[in-house]
């Protein structure tokens, strides 16, 4: 479940002070709250496969693992202020400051199509493009 990510280049932050210094860099990151549920495995993870073949990407793209990586996970969710935890979601962060969220309502029971949609509509919005 985690090399569905990290193979693709998803960097793997496993504890708040990774976050932290990820988070805080300038730049647009994406972070993926990777969990082991279905939703998971056949819609977040797949849609963000697709986003990663975009024209836009953000600066880093980085994942932290629900129920296993604790401390990573409840630091990276501090970071999305006004959103409750859920897992998976998918956060697209501009300097630190959140600009976009996937809650896991919003992932349960969609194609992992929409979802990718949803993402690179996302990076066409807010990620810079020099």
């Amino acid at each position: 479940m985690r090399e569905e990510l990290t193979r693709l280049g998803v960097r793997e932050l496993r504890t708040s002070d990774e976050v932290d210094e990820v988070l805080e860099a300038d730049g647009d990151t994406l972070v993926v709250v990777n969990s082991v549920c279905g939703c998971a495995a056949r819609n977040a993870r797949p849609a963000v496969a697709m986003a990663m073949g975009h024209g836009v990407q953000p600066d880093q793209v980085v994942t932290v693992f629900a129920g296993q990586d604790v401390e990573a996970t409840a630091r990276a969710r501090q970071y999305f202020t006004g959103v409750r935890p859920s897992s998976p979601s998918i956060a697209l962060l501009s300097n630190g400051e959140l600009q976009f969220m996937l809650e896991r309502h919003q992932i349960e029971g969609r194609e992992a199509h929409q979802i990718a949609a949803d993402i690179t509509r996302a990076y066409d919005e807010f990620c810079a493009t020099a």
